[in-house]
């Protein structure tokens, strides 16, 4: 079981370093600069999410106004 559980590992950590990390590997990079791609990956999903719930809002209130005007008519 034990030999087991240090395989697991062992193949995570191989797995993990061939992952691409969106972080600079390079020393000289210092502080922001360092998570440019992460900045900017977060700022991308933040806008997109931000757009999406603007336009699911939009369409409730269309489709909450459609069908208060349809259901008036019909009383």
């Amino acid at each position: 079981m034990f030999r087991k559980i240090a395989t697991f590992i062992h193949e995570v950590k191989a797995e993990l370093r061939k992952a691409s990390w969106p972080w600079d590997n390079d020393p000289k990079a210092k502080g922001f600069q360092k998570y440019k791609e992460l900045v900017d990956s977060t700022i991308v999903v933040l806008v997109a999410m931000i757009l999406l719930a603007g336009y699911v809002s939009l369409f409730d209130v269309i489709s909450t106004k459609l069908l208060g005007l349809l259901t008036s008519i019909g009383q």
